[in-house]
């Protein structure tokens, strides 16, 4: 395992609970049983094991003194919220990742890839909004199973 996961308060009761990197499966809260948004920092060490999902997966690279960055941040974690149960997002600073950034042919920032199946699916270079961000991504969660809302519990 990468690391010890990352703690993620319920946006259905606030319970917080610490959701883990695994291939399989998503993360749900401990107690009322809803979808958690399942957003994460990753590191160039925990990278392939966070992109590993049964998900798809949204990675945003970034740099902490990029600007564009600093403004697509919220809507990635935004889309991620809103996503809870049908996508995860990984986060990667290109400044301390700069293999990965390599790997990815990384030549701008912001970028958000969508990986599928361990694989790169498509890519959106530059801060987009969040209509064109929501636009670019439905066409991939098509086909996933409907969200869970909210305020809805599963056993």
């Amino acid at each position: 395992m990468a690391s010890d996961g990352t703690v993620t308060a319920c946006p259905s009761c606030g319970k917080k609970n610490r959701v883990r990197s695994t291939p399989t499966g998503l993360p749900r809260c401990a107690a009322c049983h809803a979808n958690l948004p399942w957003i994460v920092d990753a590191t160039a060490e925990s990278f392939d094991a966070e992109i590993t999902s049964s998900l798809p997966v949204l990675v945003d690279f970034w740099a902490p003194w990029c600007g564009p960055c600093r403004m697509v941040s919220p809507i990635v974690e935004k889309t991620g919220r809103e996503n809870a149960g049908a996508l995860k997002v990984v986060k990667l600073n290109v400044d301390e990742a700069q293999g990965v950034a390599s790997r990815f042919a990384v030549q701008g920032i912001p970028l958000l890839v969508l990986i599928e199946d361990g694989k790169e699916a498509d890519r959106i270079v530059g801060a987009v909004p969040q209509s064109q961000l929501r636009a670019w991504l439905e066409p991939h969660l098509r086909g996933l199973p409907a969200r869970q809302p909210q305020s809805a519990k599963s056993g």
